[in-house]
C-alpha cells in the first residue's frame, strides 16, 4: 500500500519509521526546505493494508528520527532543526495524549546546549534514546526521564543514524553522511530488537 495524502493534506517528506507490536507503524514527515520558507512537519500512524493513516502531531520543526519505548507506552521524535527531542504518551496504537504546554503536546525530554540538530535515533533495551547528532558529530545518549547519559563523538560533523545488530545487539551501525562511510563500534549497552526483526528470538 502507498499512501500520499493524509486527508486533504499530502505528504511531503516522509523520513523515518517504527513498528509497533501490533504491525502499525509511527512514521515522520520532516517536510520540504525551499530558499524562503520551510514545511511544518508531523507524525503520523499508518496500517500496512491501507486501511488507516493518521496525523497524530502537528505541527513540528523538521521532525525526524522516531522510535517506541521498550513497552510501547511512548514514542519519540527528534526534531532536527530545533535539536529537541520530544515524548508523546501512547494511549492506544496510533493514539496519543497531548498535554500542555507546547502546542505539539509533547513532553520535552531534551535539547542540547550549543548549536547543533538531532536527526535519527535508535532505543537501547533499557529504554535509553540514543539519537544521531548533526555539527556536534555523534550520538546523544538520553534517558527516558529525559536526564543526560553519554556522548559518543565520530569524526563526522553529520552522523545521521544509528541501528543495532550482532546477535546480542551490542554493536552500533552509525552513518557518517558528510564522507559516505557506514561503521560499526561495539556499544556499552544492548539495543532494543526490533518488532518482526528476522533475526529476532
Amino acid at each position: 500500500m502507498l499512501y500520499t495524502h493524509c486527508g486533504a493534506y499530502p505528504l511531503k517528506g516522509p523520513n523515518d519509521i517504527v513498528f509497533d507490536r501490533h504491525g502499525g507503524f509511527y512514521f515522520t514527515d520532516l517536510g520540504k526546505r525551499r530558499a524562503r520558507d520551510t514545511d511544518l512537519g508531523a507524525l503520523y500512524y499508518a496500517k500496512t493494508d491501507g486501511s488507516l493513516i493518521s496525523e497524530i502531531v502537528q505541527p513540528m520543526i523538521m521532525s525526524n528520527g522516531v522510535g517506541l519505548s521498550p513497552d510501547e507506552k511512548t514514542v519519540y521524535v527528534a526534531e532536527t532543526r530545533t535539536g529537541h527531542l520530544w515524548a508523546f504518551d501512547i494511549v492506544s496504537p496510533g493514539v496519543i495524549r497531548k498535554q500542555p504546554p507546547h502546542e505539539n503536546g509533547g513532553r520535552h525530554l531534551a535539547g542540547p546546549p550549543g548549536f547543533t540538530s538531532y536527526d535519527s535515533l535508535a532505543v537501547e533495551r533499557d529504554g535509553s534514546i540514543c539519537v544521531a547528532t548533526l555539527v556536534m558529530g555523534g550520538i546523544n545518549v538520553i534517558a527516558p526521564d529525559g536526564g543526560f547519559v553519554e556522548f559518543i563523538a565520530t569524526p563526522d560533523p553529520y552522523c545521521t543514524n544509528i541501528c543495532f545488530g550482532g546477535p546480542d545487539l551490542m554493536t552500533a551501525y552509525l552513518t557518517l553522511s558528510s564522507t559516505g562511510k557506514v561503521v560499526s563500534l561495539p556499544w556499552a549497552r544492548p539495543g532494543l530488537r526490533l518488532n518482526f526483526d528476522p533475526c529476532g528470538p
